[in-house]
């Protein structure tokens, strides 16, 4: 069994501040989930922490494009590194974010080691780009489109290594019905399984299924990302953008086994829940369990 080691990613700069003059909260995201003993309860090592750079947007203004644009991008190749590092060595990282725009840490790392996939476990595709919006700005919402290629090559190209995933390497998972993406990832052919297909085909059935997809003939392995956000706001209210319909904790779980139980699993990361929208700390422990439940040999 591969040592599984937790390091934090405690980066906010992919998001919009939830009011004038703050700073979104999902960078205590690592400290909330550090307090429930994740480390502990998976038999984890301490894999510490990449620091992140201050939140400060400065005079940017919308039409500007990606705001902490150079900053995310600097932190994008140290997060790189130290993930990098730890697949290399066999062992499974287990990233607490931050904010979705962590994810392309992961997708660099991964691409200078060869071809993977990733199988994001999301309320939304997070696949805004200047192709479909006029309102670039928070990278939070675009690291998918960023990580296939559509973005600002100062955040997609980093060390020449366009795209870091082929728009075929991509599975998601969860997405609303009515997300309004699905029309173009649907003509790209990046497969797409909503709410409602989870419930019908089953999660553990459809989490097989993609595991497999990644041949070994092709693929190095696949990465998970998981959003807080894809739970029903019922039990995970404590997001930036909760959308209804979603996800109940035992069909996340039951998603995440088959994918974290497979040896060509390179890690996960983990994303979005804000402590300061959970002042009671329910939300995370909610979150915490599902993940330790998720590790099958983990310590309840």
């Amino acid at each position: 069994m591969r040592r599984i080691v937790v390091l934090d990613a405690p980066s906010n700069l992919g998001l919009r501040p939830p009011a004038p003059g703050t700073v979104p909260g999902c960078h205590k995201l690592a400290g909330a989930l550090r307090d429930q003993r994740i480390v502990q309860r998976l038999g984890a090592v301490d894999g510490g922490v990449v620091v992140a750079p201050r939140y400060d947007r400065g005079d940017w203004q919308e039409g500007d494009g990606v705001f902490h644009a150079e900053a995310i991008a600097a932190y994008t190749v140290r997060l790189a590194d130290r993930i990098g590092a730890h697949v290399a060595a066999g062992e499974l990282p287990v990233v607490l974010g931050g904010d979705c725009s962590v994810q392309l840490g992961a997708s660099l790392a991964l691409r200078r080691a060869g071809r993977y996939g990733l199988v994001a476990v999301d309320a939304s595709a997070d696949f805004r780009h200047p192709g479909n919006s006029d309102r670039i700005g928070a990278a939070a919402g675009e690291e998918l489109a960023i990580a296939t290629g559509r973005g600002p090559d100062s955040l997609a190209d980093l060390e020449g290594l366009k795209p870091y995933l082929k728009d075929a390497d991509v599975r998601l998972f969860g997405i609303r019905d009515a997300d309004e993406d699905r029309t173009e990832l649907a003509a790209l052919h990046i497969p797409v399984t909503t709410v409602a297909e989870i419930r019908q085909r089953g999660a553990a059935d459809l989490a097989r299924a993609a595991e497999r997809s990644f041949a070994p003939d092709t693929h190095r392995g696949f990465w998970v990302h998981l959003d807080a956000d894809v739970l029903d706001p019922s039990v995970m209210p404590a997001v930036d953008s909760p959308d209804p319909d979603g996800l109940l904790p035992h069909e996340v779980t039951d998603l995440l086994r088959p994918l974290l139980a497979s040896p060509r699993c390179a890690g996960i990361n983990i994303t979005i829940y804000d402590p300061d929208l959970d002042p009671d700390g329910t939300a995370g422990a909610l979150l915490t369990d599902l993940v330790v439940n998720a590790f099958p040999a983990a310590r309840a």
